[in-house]
């Protein structure tokens, strides 16, 4: 049965469905027949299990109107429904009995829909401890459990006014309903919830109330009274943060001191003292703990975590309580550079030990950038950076999607090179404190413990859990009691060691090799790029990461940049400078041999011009070689250009003519005079054969020695 809009409704399947078995050989068949009333169909008597009525009664009966057919059947999943309360009395009787109270099976319904084990229940009666530290049996746990699942279903319907509705015919809570449907399921859920329907509606309330506390019973252990609740537990957790970071017996002695009067506890902040009347049992006894007791409060997962993050640091709490990301590993290379900083772990001779810097691809593993220096500065990341880029230069590579980096040491960039958009097109900030989000700091773990392991000696720390990773650290007795002895490099000596760890480490078999069969890390760098990288524009990079030079435009040509030359593209590059002002910055980087191909001129926020360098050729016309004949060609390319914007642009001379010569001229009588016939001379101007044909020169010179 069902409702159609407000009408209590049967449909006609269920009017004129048989439920009795089928006689086969002398055997009853019960397969097509139906559970009723959550009975067996062999249970019920036969009458019960016969058609409400037949096929032809039923037509006959809508034919006449004698019921209420309240929707047709016909079309996909309609079926006929007829109101219930249009039946002749005697089908009425059968439906009852047939198919129970409408109200009862409303939230039969209801409930077989529902009903659901309530799991944090279970999590709390799990947790819950007496006073004498005794956790609840398991038995218990799963009763009070199904009874706290059994009673969220039933503040649920009671909350779903649209099924009230329809259970109660609009009408207050009929409790011998609701209990009745409840012993129902007692069999089904196994609960023990009282079946009276006045002791079923008390423990409903206090329930709603009192939440799952409210389950548990006063007789058990006769210990209820006496168990931890909120406000004990926070006083607790609470004694536990002094500075001193006290044991757990510490923690329990100041309590039970608390309790009896004997310590006094304040809050600090608003200076209100805690009243031990608060802390006590329904007789008005203090309320004695055990140390068991509060330590198996002191040590549930989440006052284990609150107690950590008030006590430990920052790294410690992350690590060891604090949820992280599950996170998967890109697929092509160069789409995500991640940057950190170590201390090499062997010390040089002062005891001090090498800062690196490192860039990692994260797909490859690759270090496609380092830097090294005795100080922690913000020019040892630049020394990265700009290491890194000359290996993008050196390869022909674009320009990576994303970095990752640390606010520490980067922090001062993060308006210019490190703003996303600016020279990269994403940046991603790492929280400070957070090792396990920066991929470098995985990879600086796999390149220590992997090629450094096994190439140089000392490798590990003194307090590794591995003896394999603990070096050998001798204490001297002496009288600073703080002097160790181990083995010292130079500065120059780690760093060779690490050049060569790093060049062992990307020529490495990758990782992944059901991903890359048989590629080095470098492989997978060289070539499983991401297709969608940009070219980067050195000029603009170069101002961020690049060395500076100031210097001066000379001769409108060239500017002088680490005692090298470097030539303007072309003499109209002189019209961006600043009026009466010739001085530049030079930004530049030099390859892995020190040379300098080229550098990006500007002045203030302006780009003036990528200069190369300025080559020299040998004046000796007998000694020159091709490599200065081509030199000599752009030079005097050059000078050919300027002069010829020389004389496109020379400047027109004018007359000048004071008011009196002009009042007299224009008073001058007109005459005729004849204008002498110009002609037009070839433009010449970008012919420079003169300086090409310099074999000519040299067969001249030649002869005439």
């Amino acid at each position: 049965m069902e409702y159609y809009g407000k009408i209590l409704c049967i449909s006609v399947n269920d009017l004129t469905y048989d439920d009795r078995p089928v006689v086969v050989d002398g055997v009853a068949d019960w397969s097509h027949s139906r559970v009723l009333n959550g009975r067996a169909p062999q249970d019920l008597p036969v009458e019960t299990l016969a058609p409400i009525m037949s096929v032809p009664n039923y037509k006959q009966l809508s034919a006449r109107k004698k019921i209420n057919v309240v929707r047709r059947g016909g079309g996909l999943g309609e079926y006929a429904l007829i109101e219930v309360a249009t039946l002749p009395r005697r089908f009425r009787e059968r439906v009852t009995a047939k198919y129970g109270e409408m109200e009862q099976n409303v939230l039969r319904d209801w409930f077989e829909r529902h009903y659901r084990v309530d799991a944090e229940a279970r999590s709390w009666f799990t947790r819950f401890r007496f006073a004498d530290g005794s956790p609840l049996p398991p038995d218990k746990i799963n009763e009070y459990t199904v009874n706290a699942s059994v009673l969220q279903a039933v503040v649920a319907v009671m909350a779903d006014t649209n099924i009230m509705r329809k259970a109660m015919q609009g009408t207050t809570i009929n409790w011998g309903e609701m209990t009745g449907v409840i012993s129902y399921f007692q069999a089904e859920f196994g609960h023990t919830l009282p079946l009276s329907p006045h002791r079923f509606r008390e423990r409903v309330t206090t329930f709603q109330k009192q939440g799952y506390e409210s389950l548990i019973s006063k007789k058990f252990k006769n210990q209820s009274a006496r168990k931890v609740n909120y406000g004990i537990e926070r006083l607790i957790l609470s004694l536990d943060s002094r500075p001193e970071r006290p044991y757990n017996t510490t923690v329990a002695e100041m309590y039970n001191m608390f309790v009896r009067g004997e310590l006094t506890v304040a809050d600090p902040e608003t200076g209100e003292w805690y009243d031990p009347a608060n802390y006590t049992d329904k007789n008005g006894d203090p309320l004695v703990l055990s140390e068991a007791t509060i330590a198996n409060y002191l040590n549930t997962a989440k006052n284990k975590a609150l107690r950590s993050k008030l006590h430990d640091t920052q790294w410690d709490f992350n690590n060891r309580y604090r949820p992280y990301h599950v996170r998967r590993n890109g697929v092509y290379a160069l789409s995500k550079i991640s940057l950190d900083d170590r201390d090499l772990p062997r010390p040089m001779s002062n005891g001090q030990r090498v800062k690196a810097y490192y860039a990692y691809d994260v797909v490859s593993g690759c270090v496609v950038g380092r830097a090294y220096s005795r100080l922690k500065t913000t020019d040892l990341f630049l020394d990265c950076m700009r290491d890194m880029f000359q290996t993008l230069d050196r390869n022909g590579w674009y320009m990576p999607a994303e970095l990752e980096v640390e606010h520490h040491l980067v922090q001062n960039f993060a308006d210019g090179l490190m703003k996303a958009g600016v020279v990269f097109p994403l940046i991603r900030w790492c929280n400070p404190g957070n090792s396990r989000e920066k991929r470098a700091e995985h990879l600086n773990r796999a390149k220590k413990y992997g090629v450094e392991k096994r190439m140089q000696v000392g490798i590990g720390r003194w307090y590794a859990s591995l003896e394999a990773n603990r070096p050998k650290v001798e204490k001297v007795y002496d009288e600073l009691n703080n002097t160790y002895k181990e083995a010292t490099y130079t500065f120059e000596q780690l760093v060779a060691d690490d050049l060569a760890a790093i060049e062992t480490f990307n020529h490495q078999l990758h990782p992944n090799q059901k991903m890359y069969p048989g590629m080095s890390r470098w492989d997978v760098l060289a070539s499983r790029q991401n297709p969608d990288l940009k070219p980067w524009d050195k000029p603009y990079l170069y101002r961020y990461i690049g060395n500076c030079t100031t210097t001066t435009i000379k001769q409108n040509m060239f500017c002088t940049v680490q005692y090298q030359q470097f030539r303007l593209p072309s003499p109209r590059d002189i019209e961006k400078l600043e009026p009466r002002n010739n001085k530049v910055e030079a930004y530049w980087l030099a390859d892995a041999e020190g040379n300098i191909a080229e550098v990006y001129l500007w002045q203030g926020e302006r780009y003036i011009a990528t200069c190369k360098l300025l080559e020299r050729y040998n004046e000796a016309t007998a000694e020159q070689t091709q490599a200065d004949r081509d030199a000599y060609t752009e030079q005097s390319k050059y000078v050919s250009q300027f002069d010829k914007m020389m004389r496109e642009e020379k400047i027109t001379k004018v007359a000048v003519i004071e008011r009196d010569q002009r009042e007299a001229v224009q008073r001058a009588a007109l005459a005729a005079v004849a204008v002498p016939k110009v002609v037009e001379q070839p433009d010449d101007d970008d012919d420079y054969s003169d300086y090409l044909d310099v074999s000519q020169v040299a067969r001249a010179a030649v002869a005439s020695i």
